[in-house]
């Protein structure tokens, strides 16, 4: 469902499954207290406070302190200190806000480049936003892997085609998922996925979850991002991924009547 329909829509439903959020980063507050109203008066998937915690990307320093492999990740918060060299690296930096979705106000900066990574950060700190960042990973070159789950089950996986390729440019209206095509996950991959979804903190409870993945310079897979929220599961581009959708909804239907 779209979020923006007023929680008194679902009184009538036994469960909500959230699908359309593209604008919640740009009203977090409103739609968190959408999503807490809505559980009130159905059951809501994926739960509210599983949505919130989701909802900054903060958690991910949550997943690293119960063992699963993110992406190196540092915040700074509104009035935090932060120099140069805090956003320079071997091969280049990721900034970000800490909440965003689509890859808004995000960008690539590489070595030697610290201080323009510094003035987006500044950027971002100026406006009461928390900003992270993250070393650049060479090998997400070879491509970004999505593995989606439902009711805890694999489903399907996709890989795409970076999206940060263009250095120090902010593009909000750059295609998403690009080159996003069907993928078979290795092993490794499916393991590491596996462990960021055990680690969720209670209750715990996911309808569908995407974990999306890059290869660190081992070539071991790294958590980039743990998607509660985002509803892109990639359902067009595998046709069994929307089987095991509409299975795993209707499984939570029967079990919210009885």
């Amino acid at each position: 469902m779209a979020w923006g329909a007023g929680p008194q829509a679902c009184e009538r439903f036994d469960l909500a499954v959230i699908r359309s959020t593209w604008d919640y980063a740009g009203r977090l507050g409103e739609f968190l207290a959408w999503a807490d109203a809505t559980a009130r008066v159905t059951r809501l998937w994926n739960p509210a406070p599983l949505v919130r915690w989701n909802s900054d990307k903060r958690y991910l320093l949550e997943l690293a302190e119960r063992g699963v492999p993110v992406v190196p990740t540092r915040f700074v918060e509104p009035g935090g200190h932060c120099d140069e060299e805090d956003f320079d690296a071997a091969h280049g930096v990721v900034v970000k806000p800490a909440v965003s979705s689509g890859a808004r106000d995000t960008a690539r900066y590489e070595p030697g480049h610290g201080a323009d990574a510094l003035r987006h950060a500044r950027m971002l700190l100026d406006q009461g936003r928390t900003a992270m960042v993250q070393p650049y990973l060479p090998l997400v070159e070879e491509g970004e892997r999505a593995l989606v789950f439902f009711a805890g089950e694999f489903s399907h996986a996709i890989r795409k085609q970076p999206l940060l390729t263009e250095a120090g440019l902010i593009d909000n209206f750059r295609v998403p998922h690009p080159g996003a095509a069907p993928y078979e996950p290795s092993e490794a991959e499916l393991r590491t996925a596996r462990a960021a979804l055990a680690a969720v903190p209670p209750p715990g409870d996911l309808l569908f979850a995407r974990v999306d993945l890059a290869l660190d310079g081992a070539r071991e897979p790294v958590v980039m991002e743990l998607e509660l929220i985002e509803p892109n599961l990639f359902l067009r581009i595998n046709p069994q991924g929307l089987k095991h959708f509409v299975e795993a909804v209707t499984a939570a239907g029967r079990d919210a009547t009885a």
